[in-house]
């Protein structure tokens, strides 16, 4: 795993510059001020930070951020939280949401595993998303997976009762780790037997998309609080 001697634990991810279109840098910059909330080391009142009370869902590494708009524009009815490290990706979701007015949905640039720890109170979320990870699909780099016993533990420790933990992976031996992991949590129970059917709310990517034409799989785990 990615030792940071400044937090002195484990990262999941590697930092990667990226380079900003003109359009997300200036997403960034208009939009940012609206739907950006700083990371700090205070619990979130999030009926101070929506303007309202209602279910609050938590997207983990939300890539370009597409299906995180297409999820909270979905879902009017709830909240949404997502959480990206990658600023090409985080300005490309700022322009999503000031282009579609998307009200319901908050971005927050910083390490997830931070966020939750500092910011997300105790069993606050009605849902946690986490789609395609990084696979770290070379043996020696599985210990780097997001998707470990403690991570799990963490993500249910915020989750309400009745709250829901939504993966998917198109890497089998992932999904398959991430079956066993959550299965092995005392505080989870399986909505299906064994890999969900993909729920509808969650949209192909066009990158899946070309996998399936491939012949490539994709599994869906969701398990809930008990």
């Amino acid at each position: 795993m990615l030792y940071d001697p400044t937090e002195r634990r484990i990262r999941s991810f590697v930092t990667r510059a990226g380079r900003l279109s003109t359009a997300q840098e200036r997403a960034l910059n208009d939009f940012g001020p609206q739907y950006m909330v700083d990371y700090n080391k205070a619990p979130l009142d999030f009926e101070q930070v929506f303007g309202r009370k209602a279910p609050v869902v938590l997207e983990i590494g939300f890539g370009m951020g597409q299906t995180t708009a297409h999820i909270a524009k979905l879902m009017p009815e709830k909240d949404f939280i997502g959480v990206e490290v990658h600023t090409p990706g985080v300005g490309s979701l700022l322009k999503l949401c000031g282009e579609e007015n998307i009200g319901n949905l908050r971005v927050i640039q910083h390490d997830a595993v931070e966020v939750l720890r500092d910011m997300i109170p105790a069993g606050s979320l009605a849902g946690v998303h986490i789609y395609f990870p990084d696979p770290w699909h070379k043996a020696r780099h599985n210990k780097r997976r997001l998707i470990q016993p403690a991570f799990v533990k963490t993500l249910c420790d915020h989750l309400a009762p009745g709250g829901y933990i939504h993966l998917a992976t198109d890497w089998e031996d992932y999904a398959v780790q991430m079956l066993e992991v959550l299965s092995a949590e005392p505080a989870l129970r399986n909505t299906a037997d064994g890999y969900a059917p993909q729920p509808s709310y969650r949209p192909l990517t066009k990158f899946e998309n070309r996998g399936l034409k491939l012949g490539h799989g994709v599994w869906d785990l969701v398990f809930e609080k008990k």
